[in-house]
């Protein structure tokens, strides 16, 4: 039987949610199309502003259902150490990002796809936040909800 670490506090849990926010590269995020069709892929991403993010083709299933229904789930880190993003999702055009947020993504990845007409930009604003690494931190692993950090 494994022995399992003692869970952290709220505060590091926030603490260890931000820096994996700031400091990995990609993401999955999950959309549904009109007729409830799921699906899941992995995009890059930049932390910006306490929001999520990110670019891709507007041609792509995932642009063309957070278009039609903005709300997606984003899940990062590993299977013991989560951080699940429930979002709200506004689609910009390719011109349409703030510069400054354009251009963190940009440094963040090495490449800009501003000013490439089939991109757009996704940003993904989250209203709950849940964290942990053991089942001994599922209690508590609710950190943000109704888009206010709860620690």
């Amino acid at each position: 039987m494994r022995t399992l670490p003692p869970p952290r506090d709220a505060g590091q849990r926030k603490r260890d949610a931000l820096r994996l926010l700031e400091t990995e590269e990609d993401a999955w995020v999950s959309s549904a199309s009109a007729d409830g069709a799921a699906t899941l892929v992995p995009l890059s991403f930049v932390w910006h502003g306490e929001r999520l993010v990110m670019s891709t083709k507007g041609t792509n299933p995932t642009a063309r259902n957070l278009a039609a229904r903005p709300e997606s789930r984003v899940a990062l880190g590993t299977t013991r150490d989560v951080v699940l993003a429930d979002c709200t999702v506004e689609v910009l055009a390719n011109d349409a990002l703030p510069q400054d947020a354009a251009g963190a993504l940009a440094a963040k990845l090495g490449w800009n796809p501003h000013g490439r007409a089939p991109w757009v930009f996704l940003r993904f604003t989250p209203h709950r936040l849940l964290v942990w690494r053991e089942a001994n931190e599922l209690p508590g692993r609710e950190l943000m909800r109704d888009g206010v950090w709860r620690v």
